[in-house]
């Protein structure tokens, strides 16, 4: 646990992951009370950079570059100052988390700032190496593993890189709105699917079938990513497992209610319910209790 000085802090992290991330933060309750400040202040790291590229106001090439500043203080062994950097610092020396892990994250916000969108999976990779693949990599330290850390990695980048696909689909309307398309053009060409049919249909709120066919092929192609993901939850240690198994279970539900909308996704962002969070929460709690 964090020392008296580092509480507030972590309460800010806290704080912020409850606000952005509820089903995220609703997973983290699982985690062992020791292992949830760093997963806060991982979050809230990443939050910060990522809302300072995507909002309007502000300038996102500064705020990029006070990050990079901010770790460059704290693998250095600097004083910081701010909550967020404050649990950062100290979360990075407990884990002993690598600078290279916060440098490809930093690579792939820059990418939000130039490329709009990607022609292939491939050249996605690029982007989701540091934007989802390395929070997965990031996690395994503070999650704790029962067999060597090396044979563990690929799973937890494989359930970032899930992870960030669903987010992908469920949010193909914000992305356009922000002038972002992250599904490969090569994949949607597949389906006679480009940028320019897909702004119609935002913009007209007029569904098609092109775009229907070609989200049901991204969705099994995230369902597959997934099962390759899942059995790294047995390498954690078993404390740990609750907490990514409701999560992998909830950011599935995302794929699930975007298929019960006949992935109708550019008009309204689909969520999974309240309900159904609780409820697979719950069971999660009571598994663990019966444990």
């Amino acid at each position: 646990m964090p020392g008296r000085s580092l509480a507030p802090a972590f309460r800010t992290c806290r704080r912020i992951a409850a606000r952005h991330g509820r089903t995220y933060f609703l997973a983290t309750l699982l985690l062992p009370a020791h292992a949830r400040p760093a997963t806060y202040a991982l979050y809230a790291f990443a939050r910060q950079v990522d809302d300072a590229v995507d909002l309007p106001d502000g300038d996102p090439h500064r705020a990029l570059d006070d990050a990079a500043r901010l770790l460059d203080d704290v693998y250095a062994g600097r004083d910081v100052t701010g909550p967020v950097a404050t649990a950062l610092a100290a979360t990075v020396a407990r884990y002993g988390l690598p600078r290279a892990w916060f440098d490809a994250f930093l690579h792939s916000m820059r990418m939000d700032l130039h490329t709009t969108e990607y022609p292939t999976f491939d050249a996605l990779g690029e982007y989701v190496h540091g934007s989802a693949r390395v929070i997965g990599l990031q996690m395994l330290p503070v999650l704790g593993t029962t067999v060597a850390r090396a044979e563990a990695e690929p799973y937890a980048a494989a359930l970032g890189e899930a992870f960030q696909l669903t987010n992908f689909l469920r949010d193909v309307g914000e992305d356009l709105h922000r002038g972002r398309v992250y599904l490969p053009a090569e994949e949607l060409a597949a389906f006679d699917v480009d940028r320019q049919l897909l702004e119609w249909s935002l913009a007209t709120g007029r569904p098609d079938p092109r775009i229907r066919r070609a989200l049901r092929w991204l969705v099994a192609y995230n369902r597959a990513v997934y099962r390759r993901a899942r059995p790294g939850i047995a390498l954690l240690r078993p404390e740990s497992r609750p907490c990514v198994s409701t999560a992998l279970t909830l950011y599935q539900g995302i794929l699930d209610e975007i298929t019960a909308a006949d992935y109708d996704v550019l008009g309204r962002r689909v969520v999974v319910g309240g309900r159904r969070r609780a409820g697979v929460a719950a069971r999660a709690f009571a598994g663990r209790l019966t444990a």
